[in-house]
Order: structure tokens, then sequence, then C-alpha cells
């Protein structure tokens, strides 16, 4: 099952804002409020913020599909817009989802490695990465894939201050 990517531009920003919501929701209820998700996503997924990201030259979103199903997307920081590291050789890879009914399929793993193609075509030495330190299944998929953790970093989460295990991989 192979899958294909399509970067995002500003007419897909209602589907982006779908995907997105739904797939953080599915990933993190279970282990939060429904309170504090509200707030998340609403702050984290607002049109106008989205929209803003959508149109920055440094960031980039893309969808996943399997054959013409959207199955997941991911996101990608560089320069400024990396959320702790502001390091020319760095690449963030800041989402990384897919939808629930497509998990267990190894998608992630072609759109990890996609992001890794993309970081190198950016001229990055390594990629970089924030996990919810709850998120164990994810920590052990990174880890597997050849990342180290180096730091940690509050989240907020709503109301919710959680803590995120900072990893990397040199590619």
């Amino acid at each position: 099952m192979k899958l294909t990517f399509k970067q995002c531009k500003k007419e897909d920003l209602k589907e982006l804002m779908s995907i997105a919501r739904s797939t953080y929701y599915d990933a993190f209820i279970a282990e939060n409020s429904a309170e504090n998700m509200k707030l998340y996503l609403d702050f984290a997924f607002d049109k106008e913020k989205l929209s803003t990201e959508l149109e920055n030259e440094e960031t980039e979103f893309y969808f996943a599909y399997l054959m013409d199903e959207l199955v997941g997307y991911f996101k990608i920081n560089w320069e400024k817009t990396q959320d702790n590291i502001n390091d020319k050789e760095a690449v963030e890879v800041e989402r990384i989802y897919v939808m629930r009914e497509f998990q267990r399929k190894k998608l992630g793993q072609q759109m990890l490695e996609k992001t890794i193609e993309l970081s190198k075509s950016k001229g990055a030495q390594y990629i970089w990465l924030g996990v919810w330190e709850k998120n164990i299944k994810a920590i052990r998929f990174y880890e597997r894939n050849g990342f180290e953790k180096f730091g940690e970093h509050d989240f907020m989460l709503g109301n919710e201050k959680q803590n995120d295990i900072l990893m990397k991989r040199f590619i």
C-alpha cells in the first residue's frame, strides 16, 4: 500500500482543518478532558491560524493519500518557524497523523520517510520533533526509526501543562 503525497495549498484549508482536528482528537481524547481538548483544537486548528501557516514559506503541510482516499497529513517547519530550535541545519516534524481507521498499516512509516526526503532537499542535517511523554506508541515508533531523546519542553493542552520529549535523528 503505497502512499502518494500532495502539498496543501490555501484552497485545501477546510479539508486540512477537518483532518487536523479529527486526527488530533482521536489520538489524545482518551487521556485528556473534553474541555482541554476543545480549547486546544480551537486554538491550534483555527481557520486564521492554519491559513497563516499555509502562507508561510518556512512551513509545509502535506496530505497523504492511499489510492485516492485522504488517510493522513504531516507538517514540517524550518528556519524561524521551528518551535524550539532555530538551526538552519534542522527541520522540525511538527505533526504526523494517520486517520484512526488506517493505522497499523505502516502508513506512518511512509509519511516519516517523506519528511526525511523533503528535509534532505532543504539541506537539513537532522530532523527533530516533540512527542508527548505519555504517547509511548509514538515514542517507540520514533526510536525504531533512529530518533534519540535530546531534551524536553512544556506543552499546553488547553489549561493543562504537559511534557513533550524532544527527539532528533541525523539524516
